[in-house]
C-alpha cells in the first residue's frame, strides 16, 4: 500500500498528504472505550477497533467540518463547543443534544472554577474559603462513557 504522503498515494482524497495515523484517533483509546461495553472475558477483534476507529474518526471530521464552514461565514477562526453543537443539529444528530449540552455546561462550570481558584493564588484549593473540588461524576477523562459521566441514559 502507498503512503499518504507519497506521489502515488491517496491522491483523490480531501486529505492527501496527511499520513493515516495522523488521521485517526490513537487505536489504544478507543480499545479501551469499547473493552468498557463488552463483557470482562469479551474480546475484540483488531478488525472491528480498526473499523469503530475508522468511523469516529471520520465522524469528528465530520461535525467539525460543518461548524469550520459556520466558523468561516462568520469571519471567526475558532471553533466552540456551541458550534459543534449547531453542526450537530444541521446534521440531523439532534438525539445527541441534550446531553451533550448539559457536558458542555458541566465543562465550562469546572473551567471556571479552575480558572478562578488559580487567579486566587492559594493553592489551597478553596476560593473564597470554600474548598473547591470536581464532581467526581463530571471527570473529563475518557473514564467510562459520556453517558455514564453526565447519568443520561439511552432510552433502548
Amino acid at each position: 500500500m502507498a503512503d499518504a504522503g507519497s506521489p502515488g498515494g491517496d491522491q483523490g482524497s480531501p486529505r492527501s498528504g496527511v499520513r493515516e495515523q495522523d488521521r485517526h484517533l490513537p487505536i489504544a483509546n478507543i480499545s479501551r472505550i469499547m473493552k468498557k461495553a463488552v463483557p470482562a472475558n469479551g474480546k475484540i477483534a483488531k478488525d472491528a477497533k480498526e473499523t469503530i476507529q475508522e468511523c469516529v474518526s471520520e465522524f469528528i471530521g465530520f461535525v467539525t467540518s460543518e461548524a469550520s464552514d459556520k466558523c468561516q461565514m462568520e469571519k471567526r477562526k475558532t471553533i466552540n463547543g456551541d458550534d459543534l453543537l449547531w453542526a450537530l443539529a444541521t446534521l440531523g444528530f439532534e438525539d445527541y443534544l441534550d446531553p451533550l449540552k448539559i457536558y458542555l455546561s458541566r465543562y465550562r462550570e469546572l473551567e471556571d472554577d479552575a480558572k478562578g481558584s488559580s487567579k486566587g493564588g492559594d493553592s489551597s484549593g478553596q476560593i473564597d474559603g470554600v474548598g473547591v473540588q470536581p464532581a467526581p461524576d463530571i471527570q473529563l477523562g475518557h473514564q467510562g462513557s459520556f453517558s455514564q459521566r453526565i447519568g443520561y441514559s439511552h432510552p433502548h
